[in-house]
């Protein structure tokens, strides 16, 4: 058995199909400047007002990725949780995101692979309802017990 595993991490053996977690989080101005600082993005979509508001956004945006990060938090914090190993993702983003907004990011269990610890989870990302970003992840899940 794993003594280590951390206090909210669902191993393999524990995860079922269905399962949900989710998080909230509004994206803040420094979400989006320390998102460009790290990421060395600096589009001025996302960081100057007067170039943004000529876009077809008319108005500035978080970065996407900012965005799917929160995905990425649902999965390495609660679902599976610590331990979980990101195999793949795919994204598609349907909607800006900008600063205030708050963020809605939740994982669904669609697949599980006991034998090979993998599990498939929905994703998606919405603003006071509406879908911004939808995808699936594919993850290697912690277990009880050793390879």
């Amino acid at each position: 058995m794993l003594d280590n595993l951390p206090r909210g991490t669902i191993c393999i053996e524990d995860i079922e199909m269905g399962m949900t977690r989710h998080l909230r989080k509004v994206v803040t101005d420094e979400d989006i400047e320390m998102f460009a600082q790290v990421s060395t993005d600096r589009n001025p979509v996302h960081l100057d007002d007067d170039y943004a508001r000529d876009t077809i956004f008319e108005g500035r945006i978080a970065h996407g990725m900012l965005t799917a990060g929160l995905i990425s938090a649902v999965i390495g914090e609660q679902l599976p949780g610590h331990g979980t190993v990101y195999m793949g993702q795919t994204l598609k983003f349907l909607g800006p995101v900008r600063p205030g907004d708050m963020v809605y990011a939740e994982v669904k269990v669609i697949g599980i692979d006991l034998a090979k610890r993998r599990v498939q989870l929905d994703c998606h990302c919405t603003v006071d309802g509406k879908k911004v970003l939808a995808g699936e992840a594919t993850v290697l899940a912690p277990s009880r017990k050793f390879d």
